[in-house]
């Protein structure tokens, strides 16, 4: 109800449910850092109240009467869009960037056309858009898929984007819940990939999840044997401003470093660095319908999955602070 790392009981009438709409019973939500950096308001905006969470995993329990796709009791994702208008005259949608379509609706914190806001995972339901549905294959635990419909989509739709693949070296700084799972991703792509973190205590899990190599970016020897060594680097954390120049030095000619994460406040750049290197630096906002689809489905092909923490959701205000703290390993899913 207002900015804080708690969060309280509260109840609201949704929104009519629409033809094209379904209404889903969720069974497990995702912790998204999305989700503490709205309600704690540290990118300012919430309109309180906000109910949080676009990792939502649920039974379809009812249906507008145009929607084919789905029946009743059909076991699917949600994840940070619920709405967009996805027409060919839409530059946004027609290029699979419908997340950038002037007229999308986000999970949470965001308004429909008529004024109503969408509300998140952090509840009994949710009515969303069906085309924003997606089913979960059944070789995928459901609790395992909350963290694929948008940690596991934000880091894979780059890698699409710019046709990571067998050969490339790929770098991953920040270790937690997006960076382990992008590690999976560009493994299965065929990229040799390198992890960064100040952790040296997930070096073997790191290894074990793909990585060819573990940087410990507190090692200046094993920092200086990596620069000028990588095709991409996919940033999972919040960096600090100073971090940035060095992490060009790391970079092949003409690599690509990909923001993922959101830091507060604005980066600085000497660029003189980026003229002599010929780095480009970039970010990448989530995925679309099809990204979506394509990210659970490399996922159950190549068994790419989430490392998570169970909570209640009636025990959520201890998963947010031990979240907070840094404490997840890699990713917090409540259970309904």
């Amino acid at each position: 109800m207002k900015p804080g790392l708690s969060v309280e009981p509260w109840s609201y009438k949704p929104r009519p449910l629409g033809e094209h709409d379904i209404e889903i019973k969720i069974d497990f939500t995702g912790i998204c850092g999305s989700d503490l950096h709205t309600i704690k308001e540290e990118w300012g905006g919430t309109s309180y109240p906000a109910i949080v969470g676009h990792e939502i995993i649920g039974k379809v329990i009812t249906k507008g009467e145009k929607v084919t796709e789905f029946n009743e009791g059909d076991i699917v994702g949600v994840g940070v869009q619920v709405y967009a208008d996805l027409k060919k005259d839409c530059s946004a949608c027609s290029n699979n960037l419908d997340p950038h379509c002037p007229n999308s609706v986000f999970t949470y914190n965001a308004k429909y056309a008529d004024g109503e806001q969408a509300q998140g995972g952090y509840s009994e339901a949710v009515r969303v858009d069906a085309n924003y549905a997606f089913k979960i294959p059944s070789s995928i635990d459901p609790a395992h898929a909350a963290p694929l419909m948008c940690a596991g989509t934000t880091v894979f739709a780059p890698m699409l984007r710019r046709g990571v693949k067998k050969g490339d070296r790929v770098g991953v700084v920040g270790i937690g819940g997006l960076g382990h799972l992008a590690i999976q991703y560009a493994r299965a792509l065929g990229a040799e990939v390198v992890a960064f973190s100040h952790s040296p205590n997930k070096h073997k899990q790191c290894l074990k999840l793909g990585a060819s190599k573990f940087i410990d970016t507190s090692n200046k020897e094993e920092v200086d044997a990596v620069r000028q060594s990588l095709n991409y680097l996919f940033v999972t954390s919040n960096a600090k401003d100073s971090q940035y120049n060095e992490f060009v030095t790391w970079m092949n000619f003409e690599g690509q470093i990909i923001l993922l994460a959101i830091p507060e406040g604005k980066l600085t750049f000497a660029p003189f660095e980026f003229i002599k290197s010929e780095v480009a630096i970039t970010g990448s906002l989530i995925g679309g319908v099809n990204i979506i689809k394509e990210t659970l489905n490399f996922a159950e092909k190549h068994n790419i999955r989430p490392i998570i923490e169970h909570y209640p959701l009636d025990d959520v205000n201890a998963a947010l602070k031990h979240m907070d703290e840094g404490k997840a390993r890699y990713r917090i899913v409540l259970t309904h």
